[in-house]
């Protein structure tokens, strides 16, 4: 078998920068997803001073403020984070679609890495699971999603 070269990012935050865009919507769940997120950036390597926490009304104002950030420089990652829960209406599917488009706009506008831990689910039961409990906790895998996706670009 041939050796190919492989490049994989290590899951090492020390010295890097990081802004956490979170909606105050549903901030109950959202609460719990900063809190991984933070807890998993400082757990390797990230000191608490190197990320900033910017809260937004919701999903659908992400974007704008993600790019404002990006434009602005000084972090090597963002991470996004929210909570859109169906509701009756198809408002969900609007807010959940452009708030997604949105960033992955923003990413590719300024070559960031960013991670995506906005939540879109069907019930608040979903949400919850999601947000540390069965289902793990998403903000958790946005940041080292986020941390893993910083150590690969550095190296292409």
């Amino acid at each position: 078998m041939h050796h190919i070269k492989t490049i994989e990012g290590q899951l090492d935050a020390k010295e890097l920068k990081f802004a956490i865009v979170a909606g105050r919507f549903n901030d109950f769940i959202v609460d719990k997803l900063i809190g991984g997120a933070v807890d998993y950036l400082v757990r390797h390597g990230c000191s608490k001073e190197n990320i900033t926490l910017i809260k937004v009304p919701g999903a659908f104002e992400m974007p704008v403020v993600t790019k404002k950030l990006a434009a602005k420089g000084g972090f090597d990652g963002i991470v996004c984070l929210g909570a859109v829960i169906r509701g009756s209406t198809p408002h969900f599917d609007f807010v959940a679609n452009e708030c997604a488009k949105g960033i992955a706009q923003v990413s590719l506008e300024y070559s960031l890495p960013i991670g995506f831990g906005v939540l879109t689910t069907d019930t608040l039961e979903q949400a919850i699971e999601r947000a540390g409990s069965k289902a793990g906790n998403k903000g958790v895998e946005a940041a080292s999603a986020i941390l893993e996706t910083i150590r690969v670009v550095e190296q292409i």
